[in-house]
């Protein structure tokens, strides 16, 4: 067993010190975009101004004739485009693919220092996060990369959901995982072709009236995906790294996919894929807390005082555990209001 102490150390001679606490930015939506589409890549300097994150996808959405055209346009991207506070992200080919070798070399070495975060797809348990770990801390030194490049998991097998817990401490680089249902779904065999949100077969039904059985009975629609965001959501939480939804597919229904990208916010997730830019603003409103709750939180913080005892307001008792909930709320208004005058006018810091 690998020593404790060893664990931040560098994982080859002339890599660049380990993290040791993810540093928690903006990133309520994880913006996609083909770097081989000429369209979409001149957008992408307007697109870095209204998003937290903007990813350039290699994988899957990418046909496999422009793979190439893929890794070569984000690396053209990476170097001329100014980001700003907007972060940059790639995610690779699966680690099985005959290209992932290639995407991760020729990342880290051409534009690693522009690189937050790589997302690695189909991640079954820590050997995959220890290759990339020590294939990352190799290229690094090679590159001179100042600081280390972080790394996303994408839990979209029934295997690694089992393995969620070690994948999260697999290393100081996991910035966090995404939840990736499609693929899950196929994993687990899961009799639905949606891409995310619910489905009208899930359901539960009202036991029937006795007085009159045959009568209508109520049902409500369950959500497929509960179980395995919340541990998600347990296993980043207990490792000091961020969960997050993953797509929604069903572009033009917004009202689902607002829907679902607010359960998981109050789940504890952090932020979205965005597939379409219509699901950006999505993603901003809902992961964004709401001014009256954040309004709420920081009267309960400043009566409660020093955090102890008990207070009653507006007939609600308050104690340390729901200043502790009032904190996370208003900790992360004041992060996101840092860049955003509005908000920050809303939320009145």
């Amino acid at each position: 067993m690998r020593s404790a102490k060893d664990f931040f150390r560098p994982l080859a001679l002339g890599a660049p010190e380990p993290v040791r606490e993810i540093p928690f930015k903006p990133s309520r939506m994880i913006h996609f975009f083909d770097p081989s589409n000429a369209k979409m890549a001149a957008k992408v300097p307007d697109m870095a101004k209204k998003c937290d994150v903007l990813l350039g996808n290699l994988e899957d959405a990418i046909q496999a004739d422009n793979k190439l055209a893929a890794r070569e346009g984000l690396v053209k991207i990476a170097k001329e485009v100014d980001f700003g506070n907007c972060q940059l992200w790639t995610r690779v080919n699966s680690l099985d693919s005959p290209w992932c070798l290639d995407d991760l070399t020729t990342l880290v070495t051409e534009i690693g220092n522009e690189l937050d975060v790589i997302m690695v797809p189909k991640v079954e348990g820590p050997w995959d996060i220890h290759y990339v770990d020590r294939l990352l801390a190799q290229l690094e030194a090679r590159a001179g990369i100042k600081e280390p490049i972080l790394v996303h998991a994408l839990l979209e097998t029934a295997l690694g959901v089992a393995n969620v817990e070690e994948i999260c401490a697999a290393s100081p680089r996991m910035q966090g995982l995404s939840l990736g249902p499609a693929d899950l779904a196929a994993s687990r065999r899961m009799k639905t072709t949606r891409v995310g949100g619910g489905h009208p077969g899930y359901i539960v039904r009202a036991d029937p009236d006795p007085d009159n059985p045959d009568a209508p009975r109520a049902t409500a629609q369950q959500d497929l995906w509960h179980y395995t965001m919340a541990r998600m959501v347990d296993a980043c939480a207990a490792n000091g790294i961020l969960p997050y939804y993953g797509p929604f597919g069903d572009i033009k229904d917004t009202v689902a996919c607002e829907d679902q990208f607010r359960n998981a916010f109050l789940m504890g997730c952090v932020g979205a894929w965005s597939l379409h830019p219509v699901q950006i603003d999505i993603a901003r409103k809902v992961f964004s807390p709401p001014v009256d709750e954040v309004l709420w939180a920081k009267r309960v913080i400043e009566e409660m005082g020093d955090g102890t005892g008990a207070v009653m307001i507006d007939g609600k008792m308050q104690d340390d555990a729901t200043v502790k909930q009032c904190r996370v709320m208003v900790e992360l208004a004041r992060m996101l209001s840092e860049n955003d005058p509005d908000l920050k006018e809303a939320y009145g810091f």
